[in-house]
């Protein structure tokens, strides 16, 4: 039966990713190469075989399976991420994130949308929406250049930098996405202004907040501080850190506020609720590897959504422009500029500006803003999106492991000038 046959042939293929996501990372790991270039790269040779044809499909064939499977792979990353992270929230420890949140995701988003808008042609609605989308530093494509695993002790500043600022600038870009399907409206003016203003950026935000601060307090109470026989650390089981990003998610959401947020703030609660406990590493290692099987899935029907169904169809002179300036030019300008005045050394502002990377979240915003709104010419803000997304993972994937092996080596000299690398 030929069905059948295609759904062995579905099995292997998956068992197929599945090995890779165990075996990929460790063969790659000294290697100027990265996990997501191997899964696009994969997903462009799969999709060429008859039979799998039919599966690559464009975003817009099914808008509402891109956004909930890019949704949901964001929401494990963060949770993820968080619970990585060794460094207690502070006003000076965090210092460089507020930094890149406060200063650099605003300044990307200008400088993008205006990109947009004098390269591209486009609406103000429409720049917005790309410059939101594009800002964000995304969790999942990031993970190598993130801090290490709890308590191993690899958080040097550019690499908390980078995993604190991708933890939150998901949730914090939401606001301006919503601003651009706001502006899509007829009758956009003061009044749907101060609304955007009062609901969308502060109540969403202070709710998101709150809601993961409260879940992820009670979720370290349950897990490590109940009575001995009722701690849920006892399980030993690793999902329970799926099901507190799921929960964190769902309930934030309901809640009306921002869930992005809500999940990496529950996992700092998490994390933070017994930092030495050896749980933590169990509640990481189930989420890490979730995420990197999800991850996996994505990018390898990205890979054949970008060879075999038009997703690039509509780029131009003009977009490739664009997209050059928009990875090259506005995210490390944004960043240097944040980090002006902080006391780190030079190369790692340069690590930090440039590794603004691109993925999940940009697929997720795109996707989410489409479904509520109607923009003009969706298949060319489609390309866009996808020809950055694939840049990023191109050219940030190939530099990552020698920048941070470079990185790494300047930092471990004596005495290091600041200003002045090592030779190589």
């Amino acid at each position: 039966m030929p069905d059948a046959t295609l759904y062995i042939q579905i099995l292997a293929g998956l068992g197929a990713i599945i090995l890779m996501t165990a075996w990929v990372p460790m063969i790659m790991r000294k290697m100027p190469l990265s996990l997501p270039i191997v899964c696009v790269v994969a997903g462009a040779a799969l999709f060429t075989l008859p039979a799998l044809r039919p599966f690559a499909v464009h975003p817009l064939q099914h808008p509402i399976a891109v956004e909930r499977l890019s949704e949901l792979v964001v929401v494990v990353s963060l949770m993820g991420a968080g619970l990585k992270i060794d460094r207690l929230i502070g006003l000076h420890s965090w210092a460089l994130t507020w930094r890149l949140l406060a200063i650099a995701m605003p300044i990307t988003i200008l400088l993008v949308a205006a990109l947009a808008s004098s390269l591209l042609g486009v609406g103000l609605a429409t720049a917005l929406l790309i410059g939101s989308s594009l800002a964000p530093t995304d969790p999942v494509l990031a993970s190598d250049v993130q801090v290490g695993a709890p308590g191993e002790g690899e958080e040097g500043e550019a690499r908390f930098a980078l995993t604190s600022e991708a933890g939150l600038n998901d949730g914090l870009a939401f606001p301006f996405v919503n601003l651009a399907i706001a502006l899509t409206g007829l009758s956009f003016g003061i009044e749907a202004f101060g609304r955007w203003l009062l609901i969308d950026l502060i109540w969403k935000l202070l709710v998101g907040l709150c809601m993961g601060y409260g879940i992820g307090r009670a979720l370290g109470y349950l897990t490590f501080h109940l009575p001995n026989v009722a701690k849920l650390s006892r399980t030993g089981d690793g999902f329970v850190a799926l099901g507190a990003a799921l929960f964190a998610y769902g309930l934030t959401q309901l809640a009306g506020g921002y869930g992005f947020l809500a999940v990496f703030v529950a996992a700092l609660g998490l994390r933070h609720a017994s930092r030495d406990h050896s749980y933590q590493h169990r509640l990481h290692e189930f989420a890490e590897e979730t995420e990197r099987l999800l991850m996996m899935m994505m990018l390898v029907l990205f890979g054949g959504m970008v060879m075999h169904t038009g997703l690039l169809a509509r780029l131009d002179a003009r977009i490739i422009v664009f997209t050059s300036l928009t990875i090259l030019v506005a995210r490390p300008l944004a960043g240097f500029i944040s980090l002006s005045g902080s006391q780190i050394p030079r190369w790692e502002k340069v690590v930090i500006s440039f590794f603004g990377i691109r993925g999940m979240g940009t697929i997720y915003y795109l996707a989410f803003a489409l479904n509520q709104a109607d923009f003009p010419d969706p298949a060319k803000l489609w390309s866009i999106a996808a020809l950055t997304v694939l840049v990023s993972i191109l050219l940030h994937g190939v530099t990552v492991t020698p920048a941070l092996q470079f990185l790494d080596k300047w930092q471990a000299r004596p005495n290091t000038d600041a200003g002045r690398p090592p030779s190589m």
